[in-house]
Parts: C-alpha cells; sequence; structure tokens
C-alpha cells in the first residue's frame, strides 16, 4: 500500500531539490518518483524534476512501499556500535561478506541486517534494504556504517565521494617500513595479470584510481611492524596493495604477499591465514543531525594473539 507524503515547497527552487529538502528522501529517489507518475505539485502531476517551484506550494508523493530486497533476513549475531533511526555502525567480524554475491549468498552482513532492522528500513530508492555506502574486504575485520533510510545513505554517500569521511585502520605488516612513517600515493587499478587482483599504475595512466594512504609505524619487532594507516581515498583493497607496493605487505594475506619464513611456524600454530587488517576508528557527519560521530573498535582477538606471540 502506498503512502501519501504530504507538505508545500520550502523555498523556491528546483523540484527535486525543494521535495529533497521537504522529505527524508534523496533526489535521485524523488527523480524517480516523477517519472513513475506520482508526484504532483499544486494539485497537478509533476513533468520535470527541474521545474521551478515557489515557495508554499503544496506537494503530495504517493510512496509506494519499499520492494523486499531478494536477500533473506538471516538471525546472525552482530556487534553493533552505535544505532538510531537514520542509520547503524557495525564492528564486522573477519570472515563475514558484507553483501550477497555468487558464492557468497547468505550468512553475509546485509542478511544479518535485514534482520536485525526488520521493520526499521524505509527503504534505499525504492528497496527495503540496508544502504551500503561503503566495504572491507571479507577477511578485514572492523567498523562499518550503514544507512537505514534514503536521505542518510545520499549523505553519507557524499561524505566518501569527497572524502571527508575519517578512517584509520590497524595492520600488521611484514618487516619495519623505512621511513618509518610515510604517504603512499600510488594510482591503483585492476591488474592486468589478475582481474581480480588490484595492483599500483603508472601515475599517468588512463584507468585506475588516485589512492592516497598515510601510516605510521606503531611498534616494531624487525621482522614485522604494527601501522597505523589513515585512508585519504577509499579504493578496493587499498591498504593491502600501497603496503605491498613498498615492499611490506601485510601478514597473512594470501593474495598479496608472502609472510616471512621466520613468522610461519606462529601464523600456522594460531591458524591465522587471512590479511591482519581491522579497520580501528571511523568518524563522519550524521548525515540528519549534523553532529560529528566518532567510533572506536578494539582490535579482534585474532590479531592480539599474534602480536603478542610476535612481541614474545
Amino acid at each position: 500500500m502506498s503512502e501519501i507524503v504530504t507538505g508545500t515547497i520550502p523555498t523556491p527552487t528546483r523540484l527535486d531539490k525543494a521535495l529533497a529538502d521537504a522529505t527524508d528522501l534523496s533526489r535521485e529517489r524523488i527523480k524517480g518518483l516523477i517519472a513513475e507518475g506520482a508526484v504532483t505539485v499544486g494539485g497537478r502531476l509533476a513533468a520535470s524534476p527541474s521545474a521551478k517551484v515557489e515557495e508554499g506550494t503544496p506537494f503530495a508523493i504517493a510512496l509506494p512501499a519499499p520492494t523486499p530486497l531478494e536477500a533473506e533476513p538471516q538471525d546472525i549475531p552482530l556487534v553493533v556500535v552505535y544505532e538510531d533511526t537514520d542509520l547503524i555502525v557495525v564492528d564486522k567480524p573477519a570472515g563475514m561478506v558484507v553483501h550477497p554475491a555468487a558464492g557468497n549468498r547468505d550468512g553475509t552482513l546485509v542478511n544479518a541486517l535485514l534482520h536485525h532492522c526488520r521493520g526499521q528500513l524505509s527503504g534505499i530508492n525504492g528497496v527495503e534494504r540496508p544502504g551500503i555506502v561503503h566495504r572491507i574486504d571479507k577477511d578485514t575485520s572492523g567498523l562499518l556504517v550503514v544507512a537505514k533510510t534514503d536521505s542518510a545513505h545520499e549523505g553519507l554517500a557524499r561524505q566518501f565521494a569527497d572524502h571527508s569521511i575519517g578512517r584509520r585502520y590497524i595492520a600488521l605488516c611484514a618487516g619495519r617500513p623505512k621511513p618509518a612513517d610515510g604517504t603512499i600515493d600510488a594510482r591503483l587499478g585492476r591488474s592486468d595479470r589478475d582481474r581480480k587482483k588490484m595492483a599500483v599504475l603508472p601515475p599517468d595512466a588512463s584507468r585506475g584510481k588516485h589512492a592516497v594512504t598515510h601510516y605510521k609505524t606503531i611498534e616494531s619487532w624487525g621482522v614485522a611492524s604494527k601501522l597505523e594507516c589513515r585512508l585519504e581515498t577509499g579504493r578496493t583493497h587499498q591498504v593491502r596493495v600501497h603496503c605491498a607496493s613498498i615492499g611490506h605487505p601485510l601478514l597473512g594475506d594470501p593474495q598479496y604477499g608472502r609472510d616471512p619464513k621466520a613468522l610461519r611456524p606462529i601464523l600456522d600454530a594460531l591458524g591465522f591465514h587471512r590479511q591482519a587488517l581491522h579497520a580501528a576508528s571511523l568518524g563522519f557527519i550524521h548525515p540528519a543531525s549534523g553532529e560529528r560521530l566518532e567510533f572506536q573498535a578494539d582490535l579482534p582477538r585474532d590479531m592480539q594473539e599474534l602480536i603478542d606471540e610476535i612481541a614474545r
């Protein structure tokens, strides 16, 4: 059953912007509703998102019930760091895929969120689903923010697009980086040799994306080091590829490095066979309240155990 959203135009501007300001819908969603004939302004069917409208003009939007996502809700435990009506921040464990895809149709973060947020999702672009605005790899642990509403999804996506989101990772890498602190500014794109992998590309390459990682050595044991990595950009496998590119791949990373011989017995004894990478902090502007939020997540047990063994 459709929900009828009514109100008046708050400021004289183009229609899609005015309706986005007056509701919790994104401009893209409003454009789609106008195209579907679901919007009236001043008693007339809206024809164009760019049409100029006057302040105080009444509007009505016939908002259809969100279409259920094909993914099934699953009762999977979640570590919820923060939650309100607009968004949720979770501490994802290593081994959990974020979104269903071929080979991972269930057991994902989306499946868990569909169950946890049942009845709370207003629909992202008309689909009843959690708004995934960023991802971390299956075998990376740590913080993720997910939108519950269309407007929160748009607001968070905008911040990720302009790189204003604060993200800090803790990584365990092979060897001791020199210099101990530095910046890796290297363009990333798909590898020509293996399309499943990312690679550093020449600065003037016509493909790929600009990527910048600032790293700082927190502690070093010679054979391995603990790094803090702050992302200026958020590209696929960014920390993993950037660290490997300077000769210090992450411990346990099956794609981008080979573990030092001295550490293999420790890794095998602990059963540690994933990249040693954890999204430890996340900061952003709340898309509804405008408040700056900062969240922290402690290292997971497997990474702390690895550090303890290496440091002995």
